[in-house]
């Protein structure tokens, strides 16, 4: 897992350059591909493509590498700012990172991140990918969106639980394993050397205990929470 900002800022700009170009090929080709060639006569989508001009992108028509270049700075903005900080946070009110397997902990973040991105995509696609030939209608671009919803919420989910976050995961460890086998090195090997290095280390494991606690009060009240709405229900 990242540790640090720019580390972050890697893994996400990873997972957004697998993500999009696997969402722009299930869009074009799985949803929208035997519409496209049925449209312009062809036997191909790559042929659709390129006798209606591209693909159709706020109002006009955009060669494919622009549609590409649009979603990836959309995402890799809204991941930075939302996705990721809210994710962890949404799992670490339910696992703790320190105490849970890590394994338990990443699924619990990727269905979060899951749960945050792929409607908020769909909405800022639903306005990309709106007919606006047509006019606007606000009605028409809500049932877009959740139409949207229906069709990327389950490709998301098992793509990023069962193939691009363990392939994110394993390009990560690939670029930073220095980092990661000196790091691991380091928590492994260390040992206080004089009484003040004691006296932090026995503070660090009190923050420790007490970041538990404190998750373990949170945990129990969200559970009391829930049991009381069943409760009112």
């Amino acid at each position: 897992m990242p540790r640090n900002q720019f580390q972050r800022m890697v893994f996400a700009f990873i997972t957004v350059v697998i993500t999009v170009h696997a969402y722009v090929f299930y869009s074009l080709y799985v949803v929208n591909g035997n519409t496209l060639m049925e449209i312009n006569q062809t036997t191909s989508v790559i042929a659709a493509l390129n006798k209606q001009g591209g693909v159709y992108m706020c109002g006009t028509y955009l060669p494919i590498w622009a549609c590409i270049l649009i979603e990836f700075c959309l995402a890799y903005l809204l991941e930075n700012i939302v996705g990721s900080p809210a994710s962890f946070k949404l799992a670490s009110r339910i696992f703790n990172p320190a105490k849970n397997h890590p394994m338990i902990f990443e699924t619990a973040i990727i269905c979060a991140t899951v749960g945050i991105m792929c409607p908020a995509m769909s909405f800022i696609a639903a306005f990309l990918y709106y007919p606006y030939y047509m006019g606007f209608n606000i009605f028409t671009l809500l049932a877009n969106w959740l139409k949207l919803v229906c069709f990327n919420f389950p490709f998301a989910y098992f793509t990023q639980l069962f193939f691009i976050q363990p392939a994110v995961r394993v390009i990560f460890k690939t670029l930073f394993r220095k980092d990661i086998s000196r790091r691991k090195q380091h928590e492994d090997n260390f040992q206080p050397e004089n009484e003040q290095e004691v006296i932090l280390d026995i503070f660090r494991r009190i923050d420790e205990i007490q970041e538990e606690i404190a998750h373990e009060h949170r945990r129990r009240k969200a559970l009391e929470e829930d049991v009381h709405n069943i409760t009112l229900k």
